[in-house]
């Protein structure tokens, strides 16, 4: 499935729109090293938080965006759409890439977020169809974190991105799992790479009366839950028997008993993480016994 292309090929993509800078940093870094030809097929507005979602009934939009040094698109569908049509070699003229990297996003995707994140979706949707892939985050905390931030996750990925790339050369790359690598809020002084275990960090979600309808502004991973975003909000009048509500971050919860490699806990220490997945949802080995019994039963 890998191009024959002298030049190994990357595909990139994301959830947080091609426009976002942790996409650009990352191409920037691509492109700088001379040594990969450059895909680019990411949603052409933010999808952050849709998980998996596809489009099936119609079709997708795709513009061609002007980035140095890179071909690419931007597209009306959600990160595995993007994946999905980046790796099919029908968008870039028979090119098909040896591996596809999906961020950088703003947010971490730790944890329980691994299910509800657009960025590790587009890895996964590349992973389940044999090719290699990345999912790339930075640990944004906000009124801490900064845009340069987002550049310097870039620039530490990049030794990683380019060993995976010798191994996919070589032919030793495992084919059963792909990466999920999270970068810490102090990425210029982390503190080395670590394979880690997903945990089961989450930021609890609630929903909260509100008369505002538009959406706030930040993703539920970077969102600062004291700001007051309601006064730049329009009052929604459409109908007095509408009922609106709106989403709000209960707590962020951890368990602080599961041990020393688990991604968040490894994250927040200053690792970055790099964390193996698949693509199957599967319960806890010992769980199966007690469902065999009551089976058994029925």
């Amino acid at each position: 499935m890998a191009s024959t292309a002298a030049q190994p090929v990357v595909l990139v993509t994301n959830d947080d729109g091609i426009d976002a800078p942790g996409l650009r940093f990352l191409v920037d870094q691509l492109v700088a090293q001379g040594r990969y030809r450059v895909l680019v097929c990411a949603p052409d507005t933010d999808r952050s938080g849709v998980s998996h979602c596809i489009t099936w009934r119609s079709p997708l939009r795709c513009k061609r965006v002007d980035i140095t040094g890179a071909a690419a698109f931007g597209v009306s569908g959600n990160p595995a759409d993007c994946a999905s049509l980046g790796i099919s070699g029908k968008l870039f003229d028979g090119l098909v890439p040896d591996l596809v990297l999906s961020g950088i996003n703003i947010g971490s995707n730790c944890g329980f977020h691994v299910v509800y994140s657009g960025t590790v979706a587009g890895a996964r949707e590349a992973f389940i169809y044999g090719f290699p892939a990345l999912a790339m985050s930075y640990n944004w905390v906000a009124g801490k974190s900064s845009v340069n931030d987002l550049k310097v996750a870039a620039e530490v990925c990049m030794p990683l991105i380019n060993a995976v790339m010798v191994e996919i050369k070589n032919g030793t790359y495992p084919k059963e799992s792909f990466l999920n690598i999270d970068v810490p809020t102090d990425a210029g002084h982390h503190k080395g790479y670590k394979i880690t275990k997903q945990g089961k960090f989450m930021a609890r979600i609630g929903w909260e009366p509100t008369a505002y309808k538009k959406p706030a502004v930040e993703s539920y991973q970077t969102a600062n839950v004291n700001a007051d975003t309601e006064n730049d909000m329009e009052v929604d009048s459409s109908s007095e028997n509408d009922l609106l509500f709106k989403r709000v971050i209960v707590k962020k919860s951890y368990d602080e008993e599961e041990g020393d490699d688990i991604d968040y806990k490894s994250l927040v220490d200053g690792y970055i993480t790099v964390t193996p997945l698949g693509a199957h949802s599967r319960a806890e080995a010992d769980a199966i016994p007690y469902y065999k019994a009551c089976l058994s039963r029925i």
